[in-house]
């Protein structure tokens, strides 16, 4: 009687280390991404970023863009994350305020991130294209019928649902893409805790205010 052949158990903390050293490769290909762009990062200076072989980059990710595509779907799915306030929210005063407070706290501990999307659709994004077609279009599409629902129910002003979208994203994201800036204008150093509080207050005062909703409860 021929018995099915038993795969070898894996070894205790194989699986940890695994993700760990696949989370290092991520961290280490974003901030070379954010720096490069993709046209000139490559394997070789993203495994040297790693303190890695770049053959273990190879084991974990087959291709450049393979690895370039995982980092930007990873700062998406952090943005989308961010969003779900808006069909969880009692309104658009909790649900913007949120929203805003989420995109500027991924702003402050994903930069990097952030300007590795900038910086693929300010070229054109030649890699993800299909992302934003896709993906991207079928998102905004849902929060801005959520935005509509509160135009038509009198809780906030008529604006273009779109062009709210994008200048949330553009001020949040402002503070990650451009954030040398910000820390030049700063003296030098960057944004401390109270100052990141002072910002998300402020540009939540300034969103709201221009859509007619007060902000002075939040």
């Amino acid at each position: 009687m021929n018995l099915p052949a038993k795969h070898p158990s894996p070894r205790p903390g194989q699986k940890e280390r695994r993700l760990a050293r696949e989370k290092r490769i991520l961290e280490a290909a974003e901030k070379v991404f954010a720096e490069a762009g993709f046209g000139g990062a490559t394997m070789q200076l993203i495994a040297d970023m790693a303190g890695l072989p770049k053959a273990n980059l190879h084991y974990y990710f087959p291709t450049k863009e393979a690895l370039y595509r995982q980092v930007v779907e990873n700062i998406f799915q952090i943005w989308l994350r961010a969003a779900d306030v808006f069909d969880s929210a009692d309104g658009p005063a909790e649900a913007i305020a949120a929203y805003i407070d989420a995109k500027m706290e991924i702003s402050r501990r994903h930069p990097a991130g952030s300007k590795v999307w900038a910086s693929e659709v300010m070229h054109g994004a030649p890699v993800i294209q299909d992302y934003l077609e896709h993906t991207l279009t079928e998102w905004t599409e849902g929060r801005a019928k959520v935005i509509e629902r509160w135009i038509a129910e009198g809780r906030m002003d008529r604006v273009n649902p779109h062009h709210l979208l994008y200048m949330l994203w553009a001020t949040t994201q402002h503070y990650a893409d451009f954030n040398h800036q910000i820390e030049t204008l700063n003296g030098g150093k960057p944004l401390s805790d109270a100052q990141w509080e002072e910002a998300k207050a402020s540009v939540k005062q300034i969103i709201l205010a221009g859509i007619g909703i007060d902000a002075s409860n939040l």
